[in-house]
């Protein structure tokens, strides 16, 4: 997570965050605990005038589309398995699978 943090601190202007232009703000920032992140972050989205929450939307969109596909995948699956459709393996296959190439048929 910290890594995310640092990365949106890096592209997001000063204005943005209220912050001083200087390194202290920053590392203030960057020092912050998830949960105090977090809660500024909802303060800030409260109070946000209707383009720049319209921009910071646009910038995490594409993301939430790609976590809402996978549950989605994810659920198609598992629907799959427990109804009994598709090909499911025992361990034993498996690992003969992975040994030897030409029973990978299956796969």
């Amino acid at each position: 997570m910290d890594i995310f943090i640092a990365i949106v601190i890096a592209q997001t202007p000063l204005s943005l965050w209220n912050c001083e232009k200087d390194v202290n703000s920053l590392y203030k920032i960057k020092t912050m605990k998830t949960a105090d992140i977090r809660l500024k972050l909802h303060q800030l989205i409260d109070t946000l005038e209707d383009k720049k929450a319209v921009a910071i939307f646009t910038l995490f969109e594409n993301e939430m589309n790609v976590e809402m596909k996978r549950k989605s995948l994810i659920e198609a699956e598992r629907n799959n398995y427990l109804s009994g459709k598709g090909k499911n393996y025992s361990w034993s296959e498996i690992k003969d699978m992975a040994l030897h190439k030409e029973k990978r048929h299956g796969l």
